[in-house]
């Protein structure tokens, strides 16, 4: 697939995201994507790296139940050949202790035969971790 078939395929994620449409999302998958979210799992429960589209829908379940997002903003795309980088403007509350922080991220698309193989999130790991440390 061209770079602008994927820069499509990413924005259609991201507004599948948008309106909580599961289905859709898994639908850009592969089979075994690997989803990688940056940072400690004692820190923050949202980091590790996941396999397989059943453990990406789980992230995205834990995702939903220790985050809030009042922004979550796609701004920016750069593609070359089967990668796409999305530049993203996030602010968010963490469920458990209540605290906002901002987030710049870049989150790094690789697709394999139209569907998302992998997919690499860089953020600010200790803004996140600092959301989730209790007071």
């Amino acid at each position: 697939m061209s770079a602008d078939e994927n820069t499509r395929l990413a924005q259609s994620a991201y507004e599948a995201f948008g309106r909580g449409d599961m289905a859709a999302l898994a639908d850009v998958m592969a089979d075994d994507i690997e989803w990688v979210s940056p940072g400690d799992p004692d820190d923050d429960p949202n980091a590790g790296t996941f396999t397989g589209k059943e453990a990406v829908l789980g992230w995205f379940g834990g995702l939903a139940s220790t985050l809030e997002f009042t922004t979550f903003e796609p701004r920016e795309f750069i593609a070359q050949d089967d990668k796409v980088v999305s530049l993203v403007y996030a602010e968010a509350t963490a469920r458990d202790t209540g605290r906002a922080f901002v987030n710049h991220e870049a989150h790094v698309w690789t697709f394999r035969d139209g569907k998302l193989a992998r997919f690499q999130i860089y953020l600010d790991t200790a803004a996140s971790a600092a959301a989730h440390r209790a007071v």
